[in-house]
């Protein structure tokens, strides 16, 4: 059976690193002077919200597996 709250909760883990990895490059872009945010930005928020999406859809399964036994 597989644990869908430990998924859920890497998944979290990781989603938290790409936002720190984005907050590290707005800052970068702010001390260089740039005036736009960086190119990889929107990528790395699509990533993290589909992230924690996946996340949740798996806290749902693992409350749904729960309730069964």
């Amino acid at each position: 059976m597989a644990n869908y709250g430990d998924f859920a909760h890497r998944l979290t883990a990781i989603g938290a690193d790409i936002d720190e990895i984005a907050f590290d490059a707005l800052r970068e872009a702010v001390a260089d002077g740039e005036v736009q945010r960086p190119i990889d930005d929107k990528k790395l928020m699509q990533a993290r919200r589909a992230i924690e999406k996946a996340a949740g859809i798996l806290h749902q399964l693992d409350a749904e597996d729960s309730d069964n036994w």
